[in-house]
């Protein structure tokens, strides 16, 4: 198993140099912001249940590298890590992401940004608003003009336009630091690694 054995070590290497901030309550990521709140206080109680080592994770995995690798001979940047702070009720956060890819203009300003998703079949809905939302926040961070949310399945390759729009990244932190969002959607339950400890989850009976 020496490629299989290497990519499970590549990716325990990085869970384990991420497990410090990812227990740290000071920093948030932006994905967090558009998921279940308690999500990430689970996270922080009990963070070795977020690791996961799947094909159809190491498959979205490959596929970031071999788009960031190939347009990167293009002008394009990738894997961009993004970082602002703020002050919600007198304590400080560190809000903290990464832009798959992002292009420059000719004043050197971010231009265009695109999050790429991976999944087995083009999402019903798409684009989906948990990833629009996504998108527009990392938008607002770098005053990019254009976003695109780039889908990948094994029958489809779409690329959606998302335009820019006004989001209170100060209320989205307030409701994650503040658990106001359990969960944010329904459907999130039935793929959370902490659904069978959480006291939100909702059940298929629940939901239907």
């Amino acid at each position: 198993m020496a490629i299989v054995g290497e990519l499970y070590r590549i990716k325990q290497r990085d869970f384990s140099g991420k497990l410090r901030e990812m227990t740290d309550p000071h920093i948030i990521y932006v994905t967090d912001l558009v998921s279940c709140s308690y999500k990430r206080s689970m996270r922080l109680a009990f963070p070795l249940m977020s690791f996961r080592f799947e094909p159809p994770l190491v498959l979205g995995d490959l596929v970031h590298a071999g788009l960031g690798s190939l347009l990167s001979e293009h002008g394009w940047e990738t894997e961009i890590p993004v970082e602002k702070k703020y002050s919600i009720d007198g304590e400080e956060y560190i809000l903290k992401g990464r832009i798959d890819l992002l292009k420059r203009g000719k004043n050197g300003k971010p231009e265009t940004i695109v999050e790429v998703k991976t999944s087995r079949e083009l999402p019903e809905n798409s684009p989906r608003e948990h990833h629009a939302m996504q998108l527009r926040i990392y938008m607002q961070l770098t005053g990019a003009s254009r976003g695109y949310l780039l889908y990948v399945t094994p029958e489809r390759l779409v690329e959606f336009e998302i335009e820019q729009s006004s989001i209170s990244i100060e209320n989205l932190i307030r409701e994650t630091v503040y658990n106001l969002q359990a969960p944010r959607y329904d459907w999130e339950c039935r793929y959370c690694n902490y659904r069978k400890i959480c006291p939100y989850a909702r059940t298929s009976k629940r939901m239907a």
